[in-house]
């Protein structure tokens, strides 16, 4: 929807001279508005104008105050236009330092001085300069040079303002700009997001006050950390430096091995046996692990799935257990496997004393010869056993 700024038809307006507020200190640490109240004009057809003649009067026939109706009828330009309408004053008025002034141009003033007529700053004017300049680059509205002091043109809906104003500078650092492209991906408005990045305590208050905020805070951080190292490392240290949390992350970690337990059963049809031997799982146990696999993966996020998790790894253990026992071959594999596991571990043990520093050092006590003893004899009763055994399979 557009408005046009038209002049008066009914009565000629007198142009008064703009006054130049005073500072009083606390008011121009808000930096107010430069807006200045046009006078009343039509706004299209004479049917309209008057309706509005009509409207200036109540049920009981009373007029309105002249006053009330201006503010109602500027208030309803600002409605549908929005920062247009200040921008366009700006636009038609402003000409920053170093452009020549010819033409039309030479009646318009610096932003500095503008903003000294204004009573604000600056830095303000230039912002709405720069969101009227990329409004005119999109065709949205004219060109600064084809633009009159005075001139009234149609504007754009007030709903495209924001798409090309921020009223914070720090959408132009660096810093602003990667905000401000986050936000725009997340279909926001990038000055809700440059408002709370300039506020970190309202942030930290509204996490810490709110569940759903904090939900979309830890969303936000995980996604963050996939890439930031850095931040990888510090959720790391602070998790491991904290008691509860520390904790909570073990537990969390061996769910989710429990888990992988049985996902890896029902996805590769494959059983892992105490031993560590894998072999191929048998129908029913893969069933059983499917079922408690769709179990968990229904769970909610919010439902604690440590118990489940639990459960679904022992009952399918019991199966893998039950299953290499009822297979004969499998069973014996498996004992075999078990015990060159046992015999390896036991000589990578034994390869690690280092029997040059019992030399060396007065580190020796009785007790040491004692053990080595009975290992000794342990290990001679296990020769005597397997070649036994060799002898009665020849």
């Amino acid at each position: 929807m557009t408005i046009a700024f038209t002049p008066s038809e009914s009565a000629p307006v007198e142009t008064e001279p703009v006054a130049v507020p005073e500072p009083t200190g606390p008011a121009m640490a808000e930096e107010p508005e430069f807006w200045e109240p046009s006078a009343p004009g039509p706004q299209g057809t004479q049917e309209h104008q008057e309706t509005a003649d009509e409207d200036d009067t109540d049920d009981q026939g009373r007029e309105h105050d002249p006053v009330v109706v201006r503010d109602a009828r500027d208030f309803g330009v600002y409605a549908r236009t929005g920062g247009w309408t200040f921008a366009l004053k700006v636009a038609r008025s402003v000409r920053p330092g170093g452009q020549p002034a010819e033409g039309t141009a030479r009646t318009k003033v610096s932003a500095k001085a503008f903003a000294e007529l204004a009573g604000c700053s600056p830095e303000r004017v230039m912002r709405y300069y720069k969101a009227w300049d990329m409004a005119a680059d999109d065709g949205l509205v004219p060109q600064f040079e084809v633009l009159v002091p005075g001139e009234d043109i149609e504007l754009p809906d007030a709903d495209a303002w924001l798409s090309y104003y921020t009223s914070r500078n720090s959408a132009h650092s660096v810093r602003g700009q990667a905000i401000s492209a986050a936000a725009e991906a997340e279909g926001i408005k990038p000055t809700k997001a440059l408002e709370v990045a300039e506020n970190p305590t309202a942030l930290r208050a509204a996490i810490l006050a709110d569940p759903g905020t904090a939900e979309a805070a830890r969303g936000a951080l995980l996604d963050r950390m996939k890439e930031d190292p850095a931040l990888q490392t510090e959720m790391a240290r602070a998790f491991a430096r904290t008691d509860d949390l520390k904790k909570a992350v073990a537990n969390e970690a061996k769910a989710a091995d429990r888990i992988g337990y049985v996902r890896q059963i029902v996805e590769k049809g494959e059983i892992r046996t105490p031993a560590g031997q894998t072999v191929e799982a048998p129908p029913e146990l893969r069933a059983e692990a499917e079922r408690h696999l769709s179990l968990l993966d229904e769970l909610d996020d919010s439902e604690e799935a440590g118990e489940w998790a639990g459960e679904a790894y022992d009952t399918v253990k019991g199966l893998v257990a039950k299953a290499v026992e009822e297979d004969p071959a499998l069973r014996v594999q498996e004992r075999r496997t078990k015990f060159y596991n046992s015999l390896q571990k036991a000589t990578k043990v034994f390869e690690e004393l280092t029997l040059d520093e019992v030399m060396e050092e007065d580190i020796y006590e009785a007790d040491m010869l004692q053990r080595l003893e009975a290992l000794q004899e342990a290990i001679g009763t296990c020769i005597s056993a397997l070649r036994r055994a060799t002898t009665a399979s020849e």
